[in-house]
């Protein structure tokens, strides 16, 4: 986001005494062009970056500028709060400590208190309400291996609980549908691979650095390619797991049927993940339609009874 990237780099141009064009493109994956735009837009915006040529030429702000409090709006100042205090619920470290110190000098007197509404009226918290206990511990070792581009070692579990040892060179970490992972190139695989954090143990830390590749940015989104494969079924719910099937699809798919329930098209796809979906609503949701999916379910629920027999 342009906004978000601009204000990036005014924080590095006020902390550095001067940095380089193609510096900053690589930090932003962006081309050299484009952060001349942004120093265009920087300066329009009434804050003086000059330019050096040469060996050890780069940007700078001129010097004994400072910032005006005035620069940054109420509602920019909120959103940076938001997110750097959302993150710092998982990820500690003085880095982030020193960040929110900074971004609060800027706050005048006169705007302290309607920013601090402002702020607390989003409330951001990544940390889980249970689970493994290790994800904090982890996302701190990663951390520090990223920063020192040193080697990590780890055990990982697939789909099916087996086991592998790994080595991997560490990128990135990533937070997707509030699951942590870990972006490397893994030296078993000699491929990239996107390790979920929970799946990890014996995490550490090697005294071993290494030299970057070339970085490949994992895939995240598939939304397009799930939705050409997820087809409607009709199911039945109970109104008490209506919360949890919502977090599925919208309030426009309900019907109410009686007092009680509701029938719900639902978007599904034909695999184990989806099917254990369903089992989670228990006894509050039955499907209806089509036949073979219904079929599929009641022979699911046969294999567990007879799992339950003896």
């Amino acid at each position: 986001m342009k906004v978000d990237r601009l204000v990036s780099i005014i924080m590095i141009l006020l902390d550095k005494e001067r940095i380089g064009a193609q510096e900053l493109a690589d930090m932003f994956e962006v081309s050299p062009r484009t952060i001349y735009r942004d120093m265009d837009a920087i300066n329009m915006a009434g804050i003086p970056v000059c330019s050096a040529s040469g060996v050890g030429g780069g940007f700078e702000i001129m010097p004994k500028y400072k910032i005006d409090n005035k620069f940054f709006s109420t509602a920019d100042l909120s959103a940076i709060l938001m997110g750097l205090s959302g993150l710092s619920n998982m990820i500690r470290g003085d880095e982030l400590a020193k960040a929110l110190a900074k971004i609060k000098s800027f706050i005048p007197a006169d705007r302290a208190k309607d920013i601090e509404l402002k702020v607390n009226q989003i409330y951001i918290d990544l940390s889980p309400w249970m689970g493994n206990r290790n994800i904090q511990l982890y996302l701190e070792i990663v951390k520090t291996a990223l920063q020192e581009s040193r080697l990590l070692s780890f055990e990982y579990a697939d789909h099916y609980g087996n086991r592998t040892a790994r080595t991997a060179e560490p990128y990135q970490l990533v937070l997707k549908n509030s699951h942590w992972y870990l972006q490397g190139y893994c030296h078993k695989r000699s491929d990239y691979r996107l390790f979920k954090l929970s799946r990890i143990s014996r995490l550490q830390i090697q005294e071993e650095t290494f030299t970057p590749r070339d970085y490949q940015k994992p895939i995240l989104d598939f939304t397009e390619v799930l939705e050409t494969m997820k087809t409607k079924i009709k199911i039945r719910i109970h109104k008490s797991v209506m919360d949890r099937v919502l977090d599925f699809c919208s309030y426009e798919d309900f019907a109410p049927d009686g007092n009680e329930h509701y029938i719900v098209s639902f978007p599904f796809i034909e695999n184990d993940y989806y099917y254990n979906i369903l089992f989670s609503f228990g006894d509050k949701c039955e499907c209806l339609e089509p036949l073979y999916i219904r079929t599929e379910i009641k022979r699911r629920i046969q294999d567990i009874a007879i799992l339950y027999k003896n």
